[in-house]
């Protein structure tokens, strides 16, 4: 494959992952039994978003340093 296509492989994808996010999104089940108390049982989605967004954009930076050599 070239440079190039690979290029606008990667980018196309990275733009339209957004897209494929929203299907992972539903509705969640009713709640079936007390409210979590006290507060340690919090969700981790947060943070992998951050991680995922920080490995993009360290892939990128690399595939333009590459691109520049």
């Amino acid at each position: 494959m070239s440079k190039t296509f690979k290029i606008v492989f990667f980018t196309a994808l990275f733009l339209m992952a957004p897209l494929f996010m929203q299907l992972g999104i539903c509705q969640p089940p009713p709640p079936t039994g007390p409210p979590c108390w006290p507060p340690p049982c919090m969700p981790i989605d947060g943070g992998i978003s951050f991680l995922l967004l920080a490995g993009a954009a360290y892939g990128g930076k690399k595939v333009y340093e590459a691109y520049r050599k």
